[in-house]
């Protein structure tokens, strides 16, 4: 019996360098509070940079918005709508082990003119995903979310 390649293999699990997953929470964070601020300045190409090439945004009662030009009309739609706004708390920001991949919940705020003509907010929760990419930045590849009830 040859111990050689699981004695290699577990060497080099033991080696594998560790993820600080505080870190990464914490980059994730200055991320989600960067994105914010390009949203609610208009900037769009700032605002899109935060979701990843193949991202796919899953808003109520609409179709997906998959890939960067959907989502990238879909924030020049909002924009033009007088008086639109978009406001999110992020509350929590779960990393996976591997250091690749990660959660967060939270809540959102939309204002819009009503069918009355007069700005109405809806809030809303939401799951985002996000993934590490090869260049070291944390992106949204899956944004979804739905109306704010009441908690249990």
């Amino acid at each position: 019996m040859r111990r050689t390649p699981i004695l290699f293999v577990i060497a080099a699990l033991a080696c594998t360098a560790r993820v600080d997953l505080d870190a990464e929470r914490a980059a994730i964070a200055v991320a989600d509070s960067a994105w914010l601020a390009a949203a609610q300045a208009g900037d769009v190409d700032s605002a899109l940079s935060f979701w990843a090439e193949d991202a796919r945004v899953i808003a109520p009662g609409e179709p997906p918005y998959i890939g960067r030009d959907a989502i990238r009309q879909m924030l020049l739609d909002g924009l033009a709508i007088p008086g639109y706004s978009v406001a999110w708390e992020t509350t929590d920001i779960v990393v996976a082990p591997s250091g690749s991949f990660a959660y967060s919940f939270g809540t959102n705020a939309f204002t819009v003119p009503s069918p009355d003509g007069a700005l109405a907010t809806l809030e809303g929760q939401g799951v985002v995903v996000w993934r590490k990419g090869e260049d070291g930045r944390w992106r949204c590849v899956v944004d979804i979310w739905n109306a704010r009830g009441n908690s249990r």
